[in-house]
């Protein structure tokens, strides 16, 4: 999408910090930084709800045979030594406070995050999905 704008084939985009990141800095494919050059970021909905955050879990089933390396996986995912190499590498917002953000994403300037449940986001996606479809947003 953010090449769309950059080609002048449209005036919006949606996209990702990672994308951004990994576009504004890639040396394999130059052009690419052109492109995140060519739009500006803005957080949607910070007079109201916030921008959505994309999200990811881990857990435990019931039925895990390593319950106790399951969890010491887990901790060391979210510590700060891991947080901080995501943040590092991959342009992304570390779940854990106090893990410093990658400086090309911090010049990206704070945000108020949409604090919504997973469920309500699920349930409104057959509508998200059909207004995608109607205003041929991908397209």
């Amino acid at each position: 999408q953010v090449k769309a704008v950059y080609q002048g084939e449209c005036d919006v985009a949606v996209g990702n910090t990672y994308y951004m990141g990994k576009m504004a800095t890639n040396t394999k494919d130059p052009v690419q930084k052109e492109w995140a050059q060519s739009v500006n970021i803005i957080f949607p909905n910070q007079n109201g709800r916030g921008a959505h955050v994309n999200v990811s879990g881990a857990g435990v089933t019931t039925s895990a045979k390593n319950k106790a390396n399951a969890i010491k996986l887990i901790e060391f995912l979210s510590d700060d030594a891991a947080q901080k190499i995501y943040a590092e590498s991959n342009f992304e917002y570390p779940v854990k406070a106090g893990v410093p953000l990658h400086p090309l994403v911090a010049s990206w300037g704070k945000f108020k995050a949409d604090k919504a449940y997973l469920s309500k986001i699920a349930n409104e996606r057959t509508k998200a999905t059909k207004m995608v479809d109607q205003v041929a947003f991908n397209r």
